[in-house]
């Protein structure tokens, strides 16, 4: 098989060489080329198309962000982040998955690390995943995140600090009317640009609660939901054990703890990964067609695996409406994929139009 060929972005001589010994100790990898700052990376990939890049958050001239975003308008070319895994660090890294990057390595101790070998398999695994998988560009997330309900434009109110100047019960998610209805989002790699742009599109005046399940560590959840809160119709808040699920408040599984629900409270625990995943999709969309039945709705995104088609069925056999990102708008179609070839998704929906369809599917609950 042809090496994977890589580009390397990190303004550290240092830190560029280790990851480029690294790879180079892999038949599997080819280092194709390094760059230290955001314009020289992008230059670089133009003319050397690279399989995959592996980029740092911390760059002169533009952050990880910027150029995740500048370099997928011009090359659709799968990007890694290697970001210091620090509450800085995870925010950063937040940004630039929603940005359209694929995945993230975690640099241990800090951004100039010492110690890089000690991601070498990850760091390998994660790009021979990313090489295989479909960037979005830019102009694609933008599209799907624009509301609409009944194919009109609607106006999404701009993000607000938290709790922000907002509708009175839903300052706080905690005294928000209790749901009667709730929407399960699963979702993996490639998930958060995903979950960005549903959030942002999801139509005012929401009679729903939501429940998020991302494959993502605990140090990158709490970040997401920030990141998430105040997009669109809905506050975000990572969900606490005992947390009610409310009209207008979506709640994120933390990194490492499945969800499930009881009588409408949130309920997290530490029992073995499901799919080699905590928290797992299967895990929170089983619990919930138990608790809510046909007064819920499930939906599965992009992302590696087979997670949340098993919890779509038992959605479905509950009386549930169920939803599958297409393939033309995954970036890994391994989720959806499962979810449809077992026969128990409703609707497959693009990305552009996952927003409009999840209000659809509220709207026939009785």
């Amino acid at each position: 098989m042809p090496k994977v060929r890589v580009a390397i972005v990190d303004d550290s001589s240092f830190v560029r060489a280790a990851l480029a010994r690294i790879l180079d100790q892999d038949g599997r990898f080819e280092v194709v080329g390094q760059a230290s700052d955001g314009r020289s990376a992008i230059e670089l990939v133009i003319r050397l198309r690279p399989d995959v890049v592996t980029m740092d958050y911390n760059m002169p001239g533009m952050n990880g962000a910027d150029v995740v975003r500048r370099l997928l308008e011009q090359v659709l070319v799968p990007i890694v982040m290697v970001s210091a895994h620090t509450t800085e660090g995870a925010q950063a890294t937040v940004e630039a998955l929603a940005a359209g990057a694929i995945d993230f390595v975690a640099k241990p101790g800090g951004e100039v690390s010492m110690d890089l070998g000690k991601i070498g398999t990850e760091l390998k695994d994660k790009l021979l995943i990313a090489s295989k998988s479909k960037p979005l560009a830019p102009s694609a997330l933008v599209v799907a995140s624009r509301p609409v309900v009944s194919d009109q434009p609607v106006t999404v109110r701009k993000p607000t600090p938290f709790p922000g100047a907002i509708p009175a019960a839903l300052a706080y998610p905690n005294v928000a009317p209790i749901a009667d209805r709730v929407v399960v989002i699963g979702s993996s790699t490639g998930g958060p640009s995903a979950l960005d742009a549903v959030m942002r599109a999801l139509p005012p005046k929401p009679n729903y609660g939501i429940i998020l399940v991302q494959h993502m560590s605990a140090a990158l959840t709490a970040a997401l939901a920030t990141r998430l809160d105040g997009l669109g119709a809905f506050r975000v808040k990572q969900a606490a054990d005992g947390d009610r699920v409310r009209v207008g408040v979506a709640l994120l599984a933390p990194g490492d703890r499945h969800l499930s629900v009881a009588a409408g409270a949130v309920r997290l625990n530490d029992e073995p990964p499901v799919h080699g995943v905590r928290p797992a999709v299967d895990v929170t969309m089983k619990a919930v067609a138990s608790a809510y039945g046909a007064r819920a709705v499930g939906v599965v995104l992009t992302g590696m695996g087979r997670d949340g088609a098993l919890g779509l069925a038992a959605l479905k056999t509950s009386g549930g409406r169920t939803l599958a990102q297409d393939q033309s708008t995954s970036v890994v179609f391994g989720m959806p994929k499962a979810a449809i070839e077992l026969g128990v998704v409703d609707e497959i929906v693009p990305l552009s139009g996952m927003a409009a369809a999840v209000a659809r599917a509220v709207a026939r609950i009785s």
